[in-house]
């Protein structure tokens, strides 16, 4: 019997319709249209606006055109990962709230937090759900309303995020196409430079802590970008050295949108041209779980099937992690 892979068998992408500019940030924190373009490569990102409006709201748009381009309901849905650092809730999961919104009556579904990192390990692990042949259609979702938790008086972190959401359906394929291999990594000490201080069981939320602005991300940005320079690069190039791939081999890079001077080096790293490389980037920010599915939803029209692709992220934990898959169709 040949063996089961989980192909990615449909993706599809939403962003929301209100465009924050770096010329708009420029009236709202001392910074530049410059100096956030030389340093990051972004030159504006999608807002949610609206009052009520929660990253489930953005994962229906985008799971509802996926499951029209596949010509499926959402009653065949098995389960349902959704990879977001912005729940809806503390609880219940995001997923649960998405299957009701859509009607994904069959699914059952949780919420995976691995911050930036979040879509490569909910990808990993939902094929390894397919992988066991006890499920047939995975949907994993990678979304953030980042708008949320940004405080726009922190240049270190307004400029970089927006929101988005990306999906992908996963479903078995036994002709060597789908997700192939995968090194996934974390290291809890980096907590210190990439966190939300406030709002968990270390540090309940009290009129303290928000007045004190706890509740925000906040980042070391120095310390953050040198691990996630090295280790996007390094994990990127391992997968292809594990699997004995050349940059002649790699039709795309799929590479989270933290930086483009992260991107860079990652490609760097593998050899790869500019050609190679999914970057939108500079029209989305970093939208944290979103990034690669966006990706994979704005280029789809541009891949074939049997083309090798390397997915690499860094988040903040920090975990970081390369995803070698085919695509399917």
């Amino acid at each position: 019997m040949s063996k089961i892979h989980a192909a990615i068998t449909a993706v599809n992408g939403y962003v929301p319709d209100y465009i924050l500019t770096n010329q708009e940030l420029e009236t709202m924190v001392e910074t530049n249209d410059e100096w956030i373009t030389t340093r990051t490569g972004i030159k504006e990102r999608r807002i949610l606006k609206g009052e009520g409006q929660a990253t489930s709201d953005m994962a229906v748009p985008a799971v509802e055109g996926l499951l029209r381009k596949r010509g499926i309901s959402a009653e065949e849905i098995d389960l349902i990962i959704f990879c977001t650092s912005t729940p809806d809730m503390p609880f219940p999961a995001t997923a649960n709230i998405l299957a009701d919104k859509i009607g994904a009556i069959n699914a059952w579904g949780y919420d995976l937090q691995a911050a930036c990192s979040g879509f490569i390990y909910g990808l990993t692990t939902g094929a390894q759900f397919i992988e066991s042949g006890k499920h047939q259609k995975v949907l994993v979702v990678g979304g953030d309303k980042m708008s949320s938790i940004i405080n726009y008086e922190d240049r270190a972190t307004c400029i970089i995020f927006g929101d988005g959401c990306g999906a992908v359906l996963l479903e078995p394929n036994t002709e060597g196409l789908g997700v192939l291999d995968a090194i996934l990594k974390s290291d809890g000490s980096g907590k210190e430079y990439l966190n939300i201080k406030a709002g968990g069981s270390l540090m309940p939320a009290t009129h303290e802590t928000v007045d004190q602005k706890l509740h925000y991300a906040f980042q070391e940005g120095k310390t953050v970008f040198k691990f996630a320079v090295t280790n996007m690069a390094n994990v990127a190039a391992e997968i292809m050295e594990r699997n004995q791939l050349t940059a002649a081999d790699v039709n795309w890079l799929v590479p989270h949108q933290a930086n483009k001077r992260i991107i860079d080096a990652t490609a760097e790293r593998m050899g790869l041209g500019p050609e190679k490389v999914m970057i939108n980037i500079q029209k989305y920010g970093n939208t944290t779980s979103g990034t690669i599915p966006l990706c994979l939803w704005e280029w789809e029209n541009q891949l074939k099937k049997g083309d090798v692709l390397i997915l690499a992220a860094f988040g903040g934990g920090f975990t970081w992690g390369s995803v070698y898959l085919k695509w399917a169709y």
